[in-house]
């Protein structure tokens, strides 16, 4: 068992507990926890029933440090901050301070929206109430970050559960004295990262394995998704020998297929090849629906890049505004090579880019045929250099048939960026 500080992850609300919304406060926390030094032991999803959510801070107070997201808003169900103080044995009380600056927030909504103060005004006093020993790290909205040091030098911290406003809040928490003094009798560890296109998740465990495996202070994971497989190495001071045997075990067996040594995505890796060659980028997406464009457009500062995107769904949009031949169409059917390839050479044409990324296909769940079942997918991307296209049969639902066609799209262009 590692000997760093212990972290828990518990995140709270009933919506997550019964999928309503998709969680993105655990991975954003456990990375940044993994920077601090410290080990992210646990996460916890638990919904607003308070029996189950008091159950979970009691297990995640075990830890050196629990970081609670959600439940500190002004309503009958937000009981984070209530129940954190009985799991601690503590006394509530309000906080005159806090509740003048969340007062001030509160009259300045209800300004702003035009609703009478009083509709807000219920909730002040609630969200000012603290365990007795706990800080305000400030406030998102009217939400306070807590923090309460309790049994052995235990932390914990509250967060809000909107993920705008957790990570807005959380270099508080990180520049907390508490925080950091876990954080220093952390180990440092260094971390390596590489990546791989189309290898399988077995062939990089045995070749691992073949190379004695973890230990001597590396520590090793492999996580594979949407054919892209991502092998980190938390290197321990002591471990750079053993990090860099792995290492060099790994790029000999698979080195054609490394396409990154960091964790920036695809389409960051897309747009700034792109940048060293000075080109524009612009999609043409038929199954995907514009995911391309929407993962090119993630990434902060693309606008210098990329240029927009066609979404051609019907065969007419593919004729009349990406230029897609009717012969091609009616020779050859909307989901082929030919009609990627002239989708791709249509985006760069009607766009005015220098590259042009298209995809096509059938996501299901209608709509297959024998000849073109439901996952198959052509991309393509065309360059100043040349084109490129290929064809996939991808397994899955709707949904994963189209996040791996827009995968493979930007994998598509990347490679054909690579060879300029």
């Amino acid at each position: 068992m590692s000997d760093r500080p212990r972290a828990a992850i518990l995140l709270t609300g009933s919506e997550l507990a019964r999928g309503a919304i998709r969680d993105a406060n655990g991975p954003f926390l456990a990375r940044e926890l993994t920077g601090l030094g410290l080990e992210p032991a646990r996460w916890t999803l638990v919904g607003d029933a308070p029996e189950e959510l008091e159950a979970a801070l009691r297990e995640g107070l075990a830890a050196h440090l629990c970081v609670v997201s959600g439940g500190l808003g002004p309503t009958h169900d937000d009981r984070t901050v209530e129940l954190l103080a009985r799991a601690t044995g503590r006394a509530l009380h309000v906080d005159a301070e806090l509740e003048r600056d969340i007062d001030g927030v509160a009259r300045a909504v209800a300004e702003r929206l035009g609703r009478p103060y009083a509709e807000l005004a219920v909730g002040v006093r609630k969200q000012a109430s603290l365990p007795e020993g706990a800080v305000s790290l400030g406030l998102a909205g009217t939400a306070p970050a807590l923090l309460l040091e309790h049994e052995d030098g235990r932390v914990a911290v509250t967060l809000p559960g909107p993920p705008g406003e957790l990570r807005r809040l959380w270099p508080r928490v990180v520049e907390s004295a508490p925080v950091q003094a876990l954080a220093s009798r952390a180990r440092p560890r260094e971390q390596r990262v590489l990546r791989f296109f189309a290898v399988p998740e077995a062939a990089v465990a045995l070749a691992v394995e073949h190379a004695g495996g973890e230990g001597d202070g590396v520590e090793l994971t492999i996580c594979a998704r949407n054919f892209e497989l991502e092998v980190d190495l938390l290197v321990s001071p002591g471990g750079e020998e053993r990090a860099a045997a792995l290492e060099d075990e790994l790029v000999a067996g698979f080195g054609d297929a490394l396409f990154a040594r960091d964790e920036r995505p695809v389409a960051a890796l897309v747009l700034d090849r792109c940048r060293e060659l000075g080109l524009t980028l612009a999609t043409a997406e038929s199954c995907t629906g514009g995911l391309v464009g929407a993962r090119l457009t993630d990434v902060a500062g693309a606008s210098d890049v990329y240029l927009g995107g066609v979404v051609a769904y019907a065969n007419e949009v593919k004729a009349a505004r990406l230029g897609v031949g009717e012969d091609v169409l009616a020779r050859h059917g909307a989901v082929s090579e030919e009609t990627a390839r002239a989708m791709a050479a249509g985006a760069r044409a009607a766009l005015g880019a220098d590259v042009g990324i298209a995809v096509t296909g059938v996501a299901g769940p209608r709509g297959g045929t024998a000849e073109k079942p439901v996952g198959l997918v052509h991309v393509a991307a065309e360059g100043p250099g040349g084109a490129t296209a290929r064809e996939f049969r991808f397994p899955g639902d709707r949904e994963e048939i189209r996040e791996r066609a827009a995968v493979m799209a930007l994998h598509e262009a990347r490679t054909l960026l690579a060879r300029l």
